[in-house]
């Protein structure tokens, strides 16, 4: 268990996952010779000796003015996915929330950074032969751009997290479609960050002077704050999400901004800094 505080804002992260990943399936540029070269920052916590990259899929729980929000549901219980590490889990999720003190029914707020398989996964669970809403109190925060693109889609990478996991809660009526506008309590909104997905969102955090932003995926490790304009797999527009990974490290390099990296490992956050003409990621 990892937390923080950015003022009177408290944050926690629930780890489904962790595992060490051959880096040229995410980003076919880093390969472990190219992992190797950045050893002297990224070794022992984000890259083993092998020059492999270090992962991790967590929840963040972000405890706000009286609101519990959770962002991004990771891959959840129970699902069908091709990815056969990813298929039917059976993981303690909840009961480590629980332990954490969030018992699934105190959740005011779900807010998904985008809709791919592994950050929406949890907005539902099976129980009594339907997916129903996870987190049965929370009203469900989605991008109104990133709804219009994934609701058409008809790839199954695409579609089959959409449909077990998003359109159940839709039915419930508990979604609310939202853009960059949408501020979720005066200290926590949401910054347009597209590129990774159309609708992609990260999370800002301003509380008491001190600053903080989840990434979502517009990153998933903190290689790519070294080198921005790496092509990423799982991009949708890689000259726009090049461009919002570069803009991004720009904007909160040297700022003392917390930058909470959603695929980041342990200890997931930390600052953006600048050296030369690019960046460093150091953990907090």
């Amino acid at each position: 268990m990892s937390q923080w505080k950015i003022g009177d804002v408290k944050i926690s992260r629930v780890i489904e996952m962790e595992a060490v990943w051959d880096g040229g399936m995410l980003l076919p540029n880093a390969t472990a010779e190219n992992v190797k070269r950045e050893a002297d920052w990224l070794y022992p916590t984000f890259a083993d000796e092998t020059g492999k990259i270090k992962l991790s899929i967590h929840a963040l729980v972000i405890e706000s003015q009286g609101k519990r929000i959770v962002v991004d549901t990771c891959i959840g219980n129970d699902k069908t996915r091709s990815n056969p590490e990813w298929n039917k889990l059976q993981l303690p999720f909840l009961e480590d929330l629980k332990k954490l003190g969030y018992p699934r029914e105190s959740i005011d707020c779900v807010m998904c950074t985008h809709l791919h398989l592994d950050h929406v996964g949890w907005n539902t669970m099976w129980q009594n032969g339907k997916w129903v809403a996870t987190f049965p109190n929370a009203r469900y925060l989605i991008g109104g751009t990133e709804w219009d693109f994934f609701s058409r889609a008809e790839d199954e990478f695409l579609k089959a997290p959409v449909d077990d996991s998003v359109r159940p809660v839709m039915a419930e009526g508990r979604v609310e479609l939202v853009d960059e506008k949408r501020k979720i309590t005066d200290e926590v909104w949401l910054e347009s960050t597209p590129g990774h997905t159309p609708g992609h969102f990260a999370i800002r955090i301003s509380s008491k002077g001190q600053e903080g932003v989840v990434t979502g995926d517009l990153m998933h490790h903190p290689i790519q704050c070294r080198y921005p304009e790496w092509d990423d797999n799982f991009d949708v527009d890689l000259p726009l999400a090049k461009k919002t990974r570069r803009s991004f490290c720009e904007r909160y390099a040297d700022t003392g901004t917390l930058v909470l990296g959603t695929h980041f490992a342990t200890p997931s956050a930390g600052k953006i800094v600048k050296k030369g003409d690019s960046f460093r990621f150091v953990p907090a």
